[in-house]
């Protein structure tokens, strides 16, 4: 005859691993939508100037950045010490600036084309004559919403 063996009463029951891939897709779909990945890398160097009267652009897929600033110390012995422009990850001239414009506006969807902002990231050591060049070839191009980037803070410290 069989014994019965009387069930012991502290045991847990095993856990459940029926439900770990459902976990782990879950997390693999939240960190792949939450994550955004850098649009480009900066070549130039970029300390932003202080302003006081600022304001927060509220929609990011409408801008449109270009960089203006010395050349980082890796890129100094190619491109010099002067003053620079970076279009996403590359150095232009002046000249360039209104056909990169155009071939960003048409990326964009056509109801965004008429209401982008160009953002002018310019360190404040560059010279204003590069950045007067630049808001010239945007007027050839008719992007006239032009946005200056800088950091909250008082505007005398800019003068240091």
């Amino acid at each position: 005859m069989a014994k019965f063996a009387k069930k012991k009463d502290g045991d847990l029951p095993a856990v459940s691993t029926a439900s770990l891939p459902d976990i782990v897709f879950m997390l693999l779909f939240f960190f792949m939508t939450v994550t955004t990945m850098k649009d480009s890398s900066l070549l130039v160097q970029n300390t932003l100037p202080n302003a006081s009267e600022i304001k927060k652009l509220e929609k990011k897929d409408r801008v449109i950045y270009i960089y203006v600033g010395k050349p980082t110390r890796e890129y100094q012995s190619v491109f010099g010490t002067e003053a620079r422009i970076q279009l996403n990850d590359k150095f232009a001239d002046v000249e360039e600036v209104g056909s990169y414009i155009l071939a960003e506006r048409a990326k964009k969807p056509q109801e965004l084309q008429n209401v982008l902002t160009t953002a002018l990231k310019v360190d404040k050591e560059a010279n204003m004559g590069i950045v007067s060049d630049i808001k010239q070839e945007l007027r050839k191009v008719n992007a006239l919403k032009v946005n200056y980037t800088t950091y909250e803070g008082d505007a005398f410290n800019n003068l240091q």
